[in-house]
């Protein structure tokens, strides 16, 4: 039998929840288009025939502005250094800039303290011509002596089968640790919460996704029905108008949206309830990140 923790890192947007997602077949991290969705570190667990494989999802590296982004970094940084083995997301359709370099020099200051295997993952190969992945897989080559370089597509889900088999050849011996029902440890509460920011999150622009966190008030289960009652946090009276909508209509388009989610997941009818509330600074506020699991 074989156990291992696997750490996913790489800049903001690149794709590791995406990539999360695929993996395990099942969707426990939200996604978007914003940079920095992702705030906290999230497990996945594989379960293989005699392999057991946890994923951990993490922040991306970025310059952070606010003590919410220099816990999010602090986080990233803290898993890249305990895990067994690293999973490098870079972009295959484009030449690694600055953020990628910064993630770079991260990954070399772990491996410094504790060597183990550290596999490129080229993800977004759907969006690139094949014939232009081998410049990018030899320029990435002669930044770093990678483990193994496996050119992916988590969206699609092309070459992840590759990817599993690959990661399960590193793997250290050990017994598995997660039961086989277990394949994450985000509670229902924690996903209730992060369904109502992914909705926001496509639904608004500029600042406003940053300045907005989500606060589980209540979760009552009664036999099959969950009643959710939810606080939106923002951090300006002008953002306050933005998430509400005119008339209402983005918070009701928000709140029907993650309410499907949830009655799927969940697997029982959601009875929810969304609030929006002004805590200035919030993003600075030690307490606020405390309360709401930052």
């Amino acid at each position: 039998m074989k156990f291992g923790t696997v750490a996913l890192i790489g800049r903001s947007n690149v794709g590791k929840s995406t990539l999360l997602n695929r993996l395990l077949r099942e969707k426990i991290a939200i996604v978007s288009e914003k940079p920095q969705t992702t705030r906290t570190r999230i497990l996945g667990v594989i379960h293989g025939p005699d392999a057991q494989i946890a994923v951990l999802d993490t922040p991306g590296i970025h310059k952070p502005e606010h003590l919410l982004n220099r816990r999010m970094v602090r986080t990233t940084v803290e898993t890249l250094e305990g895990a067994d083995l690293l999973f490098v997301l870079m972009e295959a359709a484009h030449l690694p800039g600055p953020g990628d370099l910064m993630v770079l020099d991260h990954v070399k200051a772990a491996i410094q303290k504790h060597a183990r295997p550290v596999i490129l993952v080229l993800n977004k190969i759907d969006l690139v011509n094949k014939m232009k992945l081998l410049p990018v897989i030899e320029t990435y080559a002669k930044l770093y002596a990678w483990t193994e370089v496996v050119p992916v597509s988590a969206e699609t889900g092309d070459n992840i089968a590759r990817l599993v088999t690959v990661t399960m050849s590193h793997l250290p011996e050990g017994d598995a640790v997660y039961d086989e029902e277990t394949i994450t440890d985000q509670s229902m509460r924690t996903l209730a919460a992060e369904m109502v920011r992914e909705k926001l999150l496509r639904q608004t622009h500029e600042e406003i996704p940053y300045s907005i966190a989500v606060e589980i008030d209540q979760f009552v289960e009664e036999g099959s029905l969950a009643r959710i009652s939810a606080s939106i946090l923002v951090e300006r009276e002008s953002h306050k108008a933005i998430v509400i909508g005119k008339h209402g209509e983005r918070l009701k388009s928000v709140g029907m949206e993650a309410r499907l989610d949830m009655e799927r997941v969940f697997g029982m009818k959601v009875f929810l309830q969304l609030w929006v509330k002004v805590r200035e600074a919030w993003r600075e506020d030690e307490h606020a990140l405390i309360e709401l699991g930052y």
